[in-house]
């Protein structure tokens, strides 16, 4: 799995993204914390810490899935996850 951080990502378009992802989502805090964003409850207890007025901040993401990894690195890079989205 490669890794990425993540900064100032939308949240509602990153969890959107992370719906349609097909493989782990690991979401790995500063603390070392480690949460699979493919469970809703995890998703939950994982970013609710890491949100600071609506943008999420300073997080690592691993992914199992290259696919998985592409879209959410471009939606942490461009604002969405494909060219087809609006910003």
């Amino acid at each position: 799995m490669k890794a990425f951080n993540l900064n100032n990502v939308d949240v509602q378009a990153f969890m959107h993204v992370l719906d349609s992802c097909k493989g782990d989502v690991m979401l790995i805090t500063d603390e070392d914390d480690r949460f699979n964003l493919k469970s809703k409850l995890s998703q939950i207890a994982g970013l609710v810490n890491l949100i600071e007025g609506g943008k999420l901040v300073n997080a690592k993401i691993y992914c199992s899935n290259p696919e998985d990894e592409s879209l959410l690195f471009r939606l942490n890079l461009f604002g969405a996850a494909s060219e087809t989205e609006e910003k």
